[in-house]
């Protein structure tokens, strides 16, 4: 059980800062190793080949001096004075040699000072190089009259020609400053990357927690982090704005689902307590039939919407007239809505218009904009509308004009939230305010799109977009909106 426990315990989380200096401090000193070592290696071959020219011309200074008469090694007097001159311009320590052997490798000089038996522990076997690898030994020929009377040995330690203290002290103090430098560098950038990230993070917290007044006032350099910042800004502006509507929603459509429900329980139960006379109960189970009436289509709005949020309502794209169907739809709008006389223009330009699309959709959307137009209307005047049919290339468009009393403007970008009613539509009716959004979602399933065009005290006009068929003379069959009647 407790392993089960521990395999189940989130990892610990480390701030981006720590992460990604610690991750560049690594990378940083691993590269710089393989630079160094690079370095130190081609240091050492230089240094090493350097001082063994520097060891074979003390080596010839040598010879010459020693260089006799008679075929014979004439070791000066100053000799030892001349190496330990050279030892010091040369800036070598105590690992270093000079051997002067005649023909018979017997050792005439040395400096320092050694046997014959040292002579042997210091070269190989057959004196022809150092014995210990880690001196390096070039070799001189003493020439006299073209003849050789000897050699000379320069023996010199190989970590005293590579490396010498002050090239490790700099190539240390070159590593550590690099190091320290790159790492401060990215800290500094890992540092100012990550206070805006924070701040964003600690906003989002908050807003987890239901503030949405949060405040980010961060102005960058960086082009993406000013973005980032903007973005978020305006996401808590416009989540805050939601929330408020979600309230104000959730409180309407309580109130308009409640009041249906409180007015048809008063109603039945005036009735059935025999409070009114026959007449009037009569009359009270019709209002409380139309109040039922009205609570169905609200809870039908309801659910056509989720089920369009959904994805789950079919929507046909099939090749439809445009301008038939309109036709068509204001025939029956018209015959609905007969007592109330509703004037309808139409005007369609000259040629076939064929969309694709489903027309059942397309005369819901229509039928919604028609009846919010006659909502709109103000009391005792007659109803006008004008609509009218228009081509481009790729799409087609159906603009409906009415004469009501038009959209506020504060409300005008607010009409097509889901559940949003204006305070006039408030007072002169009741609804959940789910029509535009619905119609809105319908032509946007359809490939076009429903938007306000206009709007002003005189009137308002909005805009159906569909795509446009483009080659009616196809032999697709077409498939167009008929009524009942003209089956």
């Amino acid at each position: 059980m407790d392993r089960k426990l521990s395999r189940k315990t989130p990892k610990r989380k480390t701030s981006i800062l720590s992460y990604w200096t610690l991750q560049y401090f690594l990378i940083l000193c691993i590269g710089f190793i393989i630079i160094v070592a690079g370095a130190l290696y081609w240091i050492r071959t230089t240094s090493l080949e350097k001082g063994l020219k520097t060891a074979e011309l003390l080596g010839l200074e040598i010879a010459e001096k020693v260089s006799g008469t008679e075929n014979k090694l004439h070791i000066p007097p100053d000799l030892d004075r001349l190496v330990d001159k050279r030892t010091k311009l040369f800036n070598t320590d105590n690992h270093f040699c000079i051997m002067i052997l005649d023909n018979n490798n017997q050792l005439i000089y040395s400096n320092p000072k050694m046997t014959q038996q040292e002579v042997y522990t210091r070269l190989s076997d057959d004196l022809s190089e150092p014995r210990n690898h880690k001196f390096a030994g070039v070799t001189v020929n003493v020439v006299d009259a073209d003849q050789t009377l000897g050699k000379v040995w320069v023996l010199q330690s190989k970590k005293a020609i590579t490396y010498s203290p002050d090239t490790l002290l700099i190539v240390g103090l070159l590593f550590a400053a690099l190091i320290l430098c790159g790492w401060f560098t990215i800290y500094l950038l890992s540092r100012k990357l990550s206070k805006p990230i924070r701040q964003v993070a600690h906003a989002a917290e908050q807003i987890r927690t239901g503030n949405y007044d949060v405040n980010l006032n961060l102005d960058t350099k960086e082009q993406e982090l000013n973005e980032l910042v903007h973005s978020f800004r305006e996401m808590s502006l416009r989540l805050q704005q939601l929330e408020e509507w979600r309230n104000l929603s959730l409180a309407g459509v309580t109130h308009e689902l409640k009041t249906p429900v409180t007015s048809i329980k008063g109603l039945v139960m005036a009735v059935r307590d025999d409070i009114v006379s026959p007449q009037e109960g009569k009359e009270f189970l019709d209002i409380a039939l139309k109040e039922s009436e009205r609570m169905e289509r609200m809870v039908a709005d309801l659910l056509d919407y989720n089920a369009m949020s959904a994805g789950s309502v079919a929507v046909r794209h099939e090749r439809v007239d445009l301008s038939l169907l309109v036709g068509e739809i204001i025939y029956q709008w018209k015959i609905a809505y007969e007592d109330q006389s509703p004037e309808v223009a139409m005007h369609v330009p000259a040629g076939a218009l064929y969309t694709i699309g489903d027309a059942l959709r397309i005369q819901q959307i229509i039928v919604n904009l028609l009846n919010n137009g006659l909502q709109a209307t103000a009391s005792g005047q007659t109803t006008l509308f004008e609509i009218r049919l228009r081509a481009e290339e790729n799409y087609l468009y159906v603009d409906v004009l009415d004469n009501g009393t038009g959209i506020a403007e504060e409300d005008q970008f607010k009409i097509f939230e889901r559940f949003y009613r204006g305070e006039l539509k408030k007072r002169q009716s009741r609804g959940l305010g789910l029509g535009l959004t619905y119609s809105r979602l319908l032509a946007q399933a359809q490939g076009g799109d429903l938007t306000l065009t206009s709007s002003s005290p005189k009137g308002s006009q909005f805009t159906l977009k569909l795509p446009r068929w483009k080659t009616p003379e196809a032999t697709t069959p077409e498939k167009a909106y008929r009524s009942p009647a003209n089956a």
